[in-house]
């Protein structure tokens, strides 16, 4: 069963190794929105995908969007990590923080089938929009645009 629409943010405990800076906090990321994108080193979608990733990190990273990757391995010769680290910032062009789930950890949190897969959560950490594949793009994005015009939410002390 998938994540449903306003789950919150899963934790990103459990990668064997982060790639572009350590494991996002919980403090680093209170208050921005998220977009998080699966990936895998054999997977030619992803490959295919991975400029428009690198755009919209350039657009939208400025805005206060936080970018996380997800390297999900599918196949035993995908669990290196070398190979896996230089797909990474090689070809995928990935500039941003890069969690390598060899246990498949996050993957199960996130209940991730897919590759590559794209989750976008909100400044209060509900996830806001799915989308797995290579098409709909101008969706994702338009749904990027929404979230970042939103204004967090008001907390109350009491």
């Amino acid at each position: 069963m998938a994540l449903g629409m306003r789950s919150p943010l899963p934790s990103f405990d459990g990668a064997v190794q982060w790639v572009n800076g350590g494991e996002p906090s919980e403090s680093e990321l209170e208050g921005k929105p998220v977009f998080v994108h699966f990936w895998s080193t054999e997977c030619y979608v992803c490959h295919d995908t991975a400029e428009q990733v690198a755009t919209w990190r350039a657009k939208f990273g400025p805005m206060g969007l936080e970018f996380v990757a997800i390297h999900q391995p599918r196949w035993p010769d995908e669990l290196d990590l070398a190979k896996a680290t230089a797909d990474a910032l090689g070809p995928m062009k990935i500039a941003h923080r890069l969690g390598m789930d060899n246990e498949l950890a996050i993957v199960g949190r996130f209940e991730n089938q897919f590759v590559p897969a794209f989750y976008l959560f909100d400044r209060d950490h509900q996830l806001r929009h799915f989308q797995a594949g290579d098409k709909g793009h101008e969706r994702i994005e338009a749904a990027i645009h929404r979230v970042l015009a939103e204004q967090p939410a008001l907390t109350i002390e009491r």
